[in-house]
């Protein structure tokens, strides 16, 4: 084997950090996605639940404080280390997971949604699996990343309607407050603690010259619009879905092989992308596809094999694109202050996340779902604008840290 070809495998160390983080990010995710298919058809059961903007604040208030405080959970794992702030928001999620697990109205879990996402450790977690892979295997680390929150995705969407009826909605939550628990001793057991060069120093790019960096800009307003027009689809999509003769228990009928088909169309672009220089190409192609199924949604007339359709369009968009932001904003953020810039990038992923909730629980209630459908397809076309008159991004070459 060439020296080369050895410089771009992964050591088991790097592979196992890698799988073990990846791990946490997508219990983290798995807080947010697993409820989605199901939340806004069991909260009909709840006072106050009647109300879609009420159901739209629930799911979007773990967007919200996640999005707080995704910038000060990066400043501090610069600063006070990668793994005492993960351990940290494990612990937080976990308090808030129980606190909805037992609420009996809307507003209890709007508070058990505040304290989930004020668990914010995707900057710290994606801060050190940088640190422990080197520069020339990390793309692949953050592809694992992004591959398992596109899988924890699909697992949700498909699990969510099937544990929903073995354990209900509230045991989904006293579930996520477990996992949080016993990913806190995998992290503490399985990981050393990175190298302290890693972190900050005098040196370190100011905070404002990571906000108006126009490489993380472009990314950061990418994120945005994916998880707000994300967080608007299941507002509506779970009404829609039983309007056109789909029962609720029986709604993993549609997301299994939604999932499925999403996932194996995702493969050859991801492939296209990394092998054969096409980053740039699959990257607006995945913007426009996401735009294609919002179209349908809003023009189509609602019924299940158009749903299906448009539900394919947009998974496996979302698929390429989740899996390829955490490697872009990775690679693209300065090398002293990465903790702070993935803050920032998931700060705004998770006001996407807040944004679109709201906005599609409040368009839903007054004005119907082809209003939302409209709504999101206005972002991601004015996405597809700036995906398309933006220079390809050229990412800085960072120190390689951490290799075993």
């Amino acid at each position: 084997m060439s020296r080369d070809l050895a410089a771009d495998r992964m050591t088991a160390f790097e592979a196992r950090a890698s799988l073990i983080l990846s791990g946490v990010v997508g219990l983290r995710m798995l807080g947010l996605f697993i409820i989605l298919p199901v939340f806004a058809l069991y909260a009909e059961s709840l006072p106050g639940g009647s109300d879609h903007t009420l159901v739209g604040v629930a799911l979007g208030a773990y967007g919200l404080t996640q999005a707080i405080l995704q910038i000060p959970f990066g400043w501090l794992s610069d600063r006070w280390g990668r793994k005492p702030t993960i351990y940290l928001g494990l612990s937080i999620l976990a308090l808030g997971s129980l606190v909805a697990g037992l609420a009996d109205s809307i507003w209890l879990v709007i508070l058990g949604r505040v304290i989930q996402g004020a668990g914010a450790v995707s900057a710290a977690v994606v801060a050190l699996t940088a640190d422990l892979t080197r520069d020339s295997v990390r793309t692949k680390a953050m592809a694992i990343i992004g591959a398992t929150i596109s899988l924890t995705f699909a697992a949700s969407i498909i699990g969510g309607p099937i544990l929903s009826r073995w354990i209900g909605v509230p045991g989904i939550f006293l579930l996520t407050a477990v996992l949080a628990l016993m990913a806190l001793v995998v992290v503490r057991v399985a990981l050393p603690d990175p190298p302290p060069a890693v972190r900050g120093s005098a040196e370190a790019p100011r905070f404002v010259d990571v906000l108006v960096d126009p490489r993380l800009m472009q990314l950061n307003f990418g994120v945005f619009v994916l998880h707000a027009v994300l967080m608007v689809l299941w507002v509506v999509v779970p009404f829609e879905l039983r309007t056109s003769g789909l029962d609720a228990p029986a709604h993993w009928k549609m997301y299994l092989p939604v999932m499925i088909g999403s996932v194996l169309l995702m493969v050859p672009a991801i492939v296209l992308s990394e092998r054969h220089g096409r980053q740039r190409a699959t990257f607006i192609g995945s913007v426009a596809l996401l735009a294609i199924a919002e179209a349908v949604f809003a023009l189509a007339v609602p019924t299940l094999v158009t749903l299906f359709l448009a539900l394919l369009f947009f998974f496996t968009a979302f698929n390429v694109l989740e899996a390829s932001l955490p490697s872009l904003i990775s690679r693209t953020a300065p090398p002293a202050v990465k903790g702070t810039a993935i803050g920032v990038y998931s700060s705004v992923q998770f006001l996407g996340t807040f944004a679109g909730a709201i906005i599609g629980g409040w368009l839903s209630q007054h004005h119907g779902p082809t209003a939302v459908f409209v709504f999101c397809l206005v972002l991601t076309g004015l996405w597809l604008v700036v995906a398309a008159r933006s220079a390809p991004l050229e990412p800085r070459a960072l120190a390689s840290h951490g290799a075993r």
